[in-house]
């Protein structure tokens, strides 16, 4: 079965015309709209290639699944002619990647819903038109609008909400937040048009006096016409006839079968063997007032909607970039939607020139860092988007076909079900258990691609079936998709450039059309390929040189292949089965191999890319491990030639060696890997052992100090217990001191004697003090101490290295730093340094 088989036959198909290109495509009612992209007639050459390849590239399929996550027809219509759109810049790209990356951190924060489920912007968009006509809305129109209006209210409010807990989110929402904080909400007018349009789409009756009184007669009237025909009815004699009140036109009438009336009417209609629809005569001015009256109904509606209408004119330019506000936010929305469906990441997308300047050693103005620019394409474990999609639909489906089969098991067993039933479990569930389990072994193979920067053209062999034309879909769907702002299906980061145009020529029935089917139409198309590529585009050619005589097909496709490496795109990928096209790389810098891996055991392919590899011949291997006889295979390896076998056992030392320097380079990455995490391991060691150090310092340092605080204060406490005591010894003894005093002519004598005397008088005194009798025993010694110390205080600086007693500790210390303009030394006592005042030591 065909890829696009699997996803119906909605397929959007480009209209080409001179003047522009029409996208029609369906929506989920079937229901065909188009999109048009006007270009000029220089670009209509261009233009033509370019959609011609995105169609060969299935871009249709892959935007009409990325649309279909919009949750609006008109944010469906918008996502496809954004994603069709083959006009965009560099910046444009930057700026819907930002969008999308702030829709998909939007959906994870959950704060932010942007479901549009219950918001009708087609009746919004109609409303708007009849407003620009001046014409009444109708009520559905009105209630869109508020339902618009309240939807814009609830988004600002729950943005401000969650900015209000994180202020972050600001920054990480843009340019949402920018989209969302625009967007004018009129309360008035989401009141006005609650006040006269009810929920269910009616007119109040409380809208305008005139509506209301209308109503009332209305009712009035029709009340005294069912009245009318009741009595009518009830006075019928005939009991056998069937009569029914019935309204024909908005006209009370009665329906009866019977042939012969007692009462006068109108016959409004009649059929044989049915009966007939008579209006009676006193009914017929009841009926002609109720019509009028109705008609007093609408026009009092008309105008109370027409007042609405004027009120809508005041603010319409604002509801109208509202709706096309919304619209892009349903458009940024799908494409995150899909992204995060699919588990794609963001890429990062860079200018070709960037990459030219990093080659030519020129300075770089980019975001873009050297070491990023180390590869053109850097895509490791992408995905083909389609068959990720079939993939994940069909295993959908069997999901809910085992459900529903468990579902129907379960019933059966409900009602009414037997123990021989209980053996139906195997025999029904199991091909369903066997399909989900086949389904989810058989995942796709992703595809890793590595481009280096020199490389302009990348030649890819390999046999048939074996995944290359997967390959070429794969890079320019990826590209594409960067382009437009969705996330690459790729299970790790992405690099790729920006490229102005993918241009494509592939060669299956599924793509191309009949008449491009032919080696002319390739032919063609390449011609047209290589007149409009550029320096910034990518090209992929499926099967270059193919359909046409071996020798010319080759020399063909490596003249072509040269003129794209020289003067063509900056990017080339081609698929060839021509041996010749492999040594290319080996005269030409430019060039570079890969072939599709094959597995000669199991006999099928690998889906893996071989780089730096050309690919050889295994068909004659094939054939011999098929069993074809052992005549036909040696003459056909006689016919095939020792030069190629030679060449080919030289390949198969080339893929063994790159085997070899993958698993090597994987152990080198694993091995890499660890020693970082042990580096970080030690670093962590290493700051928790500093951090133990400082804390034990500190405990240190605060045990000391507390140690300290205790001294000082045992010893300011002991000081002031000793004061009392010593004033009390120094009274005692100037009073004794006052009774022993000579008289004046011994005070002379002393005088007169001299310096002999005063000394004996000293000895006198110190001999007098010794006999007192002290009153305590501390206060004595503390006055024997002053008396006897043989220290005196100093008048001088002491020097460094002096011996000192401190007062306030009575303990001895060492001069070890001298500050004469503070009168400040630093005396260390024991294993402390203390800063004191000169006065606060004697010295020795």
């Amino acid at each position: 079965m065909p890829l696009w088989a699997a996803f119906g036959d909605s397929i959007s198909i480009p209209i080409f015309n001179t003047k522009s290109f029409a996208i029609t495509n369906k929506n989920r009612r079937g229901r065909l709209f188009c999109s048009t992209v006007a270009v000029s007639d220089s670009d209509d050459k261009k233009s033509r290639v370019v959609y011609e390849s995105l169609r060969v590239l299935e871009w249709d399929k892959l935007c009409h699944s990325v649309s279909s996550f919009a949750r609006t027809s008109l944010g469906r219509e918008a996502t496809l002619t954004q994603l069709w759109s083959i006009n965009q810049t560099y910046q444009d790209s930057l700026r819907l990647l930002d969008e999308t990356n702030a829709a998909i951190e939007m959906q994870k924060h959950g704060s932010c819903s942007l479901d549009l489920t219950g918001v009708d912007l087609s009746l919004v968009k109609s409303a708007i038109r009849e407003v620009r006509r001046a014409s009444p809305l109708r009520p559905n129109e009105a209630l869109a609008v508020v339902a618009l209006l309240q939807f814009s209210e609830t988004l600002q409010l729950s943005l401000r909400a969650a900015i209000k807990e994180d202020a972050d989110l600001y920054i990480r929402f843009m340019p949402l937040t920018q989209m969302i904080m625009q967007l004018f909400v009129n309360r008035s007018l989401i009141k006005s048009i609650m006040q006269v349009v009810d929920e269910d789409g009616s007119i109040k009756d409380s809208a305008s006096p005139a509506l209301k009184q209308s109503q009332g007669q209305v009712q009035m009237l029709e009340r005294k016409l069912y009245q009318l025909m009741d009595m009518l009815i009830r006075n019928e004699n005939n009991e056998s006839s069937f009569l029914e009140v019935s309204s024909i036109h908005g006209r009370l009438c009665i329906r009866t079968g019977a042939d012969q009336l007692s009462f006068k009417g109108l016959l409004l209609s009649s059929s044989s063997g049915i009966g007939s629809v008579i209006e009676p005569l006193s009914a017929v001015p009841l009926n002609d007032e109720l019509q009028q009256a109705r008609a007093s109904v609408t026009k009092a509606e008309e105008d109370v909607l027409l007042a609405l209408t004027e009120k809508m004119q005041v603010d319409l330019d604002e509801i109208e970039k509202m709706l096309n506000g919304i619209i892009q936010l349903d458009v940024v929305n799908a494409r995150a939607t899909y992204s995060l469906s699919f588990g794609g990441t963001s890429p990062n997308i860079f200018l070709p020139q960037d990459m030219k300047r990093s080659l030519t050693h020129e300075p770089v103005t980019s975001k873009v860092s050297s070491s990023e620019r180390e590869w053109t394409i850097y895509l490791p474990k992408a995905y083909h988007p389609l068959l990720l999609q079939q993939h994940k639909q069909k295993t959908q489906q069997a999901w809910k076909d085992l459900e529903s089969a468990n579902t129907e098991l379960r019933r059966r067993k409900l009602y009414g079900g037997n123990a021989a039933r209980k053996g139906e479990k195997d025999t029904n569930l199991s091909p369903s258990e066997m399909q989900v389990s086949a389904l989810e072994l058989a995942h796709p193979v992703p595809i890793d691609i590595f481009i280096a920067r020199k490389t302009r053209v990348l030649v890819i062999t390999g046999p048939n079936t074996g995944g290359k034309t997967i390959c070429l879909k794969t890079v320019g769907l990826a590209v594409m998709m960067a382009k437009s702002g969705l996330h690459i299906l790729s299970s790790e980061y992405a690099k790729v450039p920006w490229f102005d145009s993918v241009f494509a020529d592939i060669g299956d029935e599924q793509s191309l059309s009949q008449s491009l089917s032919t080696f002319s139409g390739h032919l063609k198309q390449i011609g047209n390929i290589l007149s409009q590529s550029t320096s910034q585009s990518l090209v992929l050619l499926d099967e270059i040189g193919a359909g046409t005589n071996p020798l010319e097909g080759t020399a063909l496709g490596m003249s072509l292949l040269e003129a794209f490496a020289e003067s063509g795109s900056l990017l080339t990928i081609a698929t060839t089965h021509h041996g010749e096209l492999k040594t290319l790389k080996y005269s030409n810098d430019f060039f570079e191999n890969a072939c599709m891996e094959f597995d000669e055991v199991k006999l099928k392919p690998t889906y893996k890319i071989l780089w730096g590899v050309p690919g050889r011949s295994s068909a004659i291997n094939i054939a011999e491990r098929l069993g074809l006889p052992g005549i036909v295979v040696q003459n056909a390896r006689q016919l095939y030639g020792a030069a190629s076998a030679e060449i080919n056992e030289v390949i198969i030392e080339m893929e063994r060696f790159k085997t070899q320097f993958l698993e090597h380079v994987h152990e080198a990455r694993h091995f890499l890997m660890l020693s970082r995490n042990l580096h970080k391991n030690l670093l962590r060691t290493r700051r928790k052992i500093l951090e133990h150090c400082a804390s034990q310092r500190f405990r240190k340092v605060q045990k000391i100090s507390d140690a300290a605080a205790i001294a000082r204060s045992l010893v300011h406490k002991r000081a002031q217990q000793l004061r009392p005591s010593a004033s009390q010894a120094r009274s005692l003894v100037h009073k004794r001191a006052q009774q022993l005093r000579p008289s004046a002519s011994q005070s002379l004598h002393c005088t007169k004697v001299g310096k002999n005397q005063h000394v004996l008088t000293s000895n006198f005194q110190q001999t007098t003090v010794d006999k007192v009798e002290h009153p305590a025993t501390a206060s004595s010694s503390v006055v024997k101490d002053i008396k006897q110390s043989p220290r005196v205080k100093r008048t001088e600086l002491p020097n460094v290295g002096d011996l000192v007693h401190v007062s306030s500790f009575g303990k001895k210390g060492t001069v070890i730093k001298v500050e004469p303009s503070k009168e400040e030394i630093v005396v260390q006592v024991g294993n402390m340094k203390w800063i004191m005042k000169f006065t606060d030591i004697v010295t020795y």
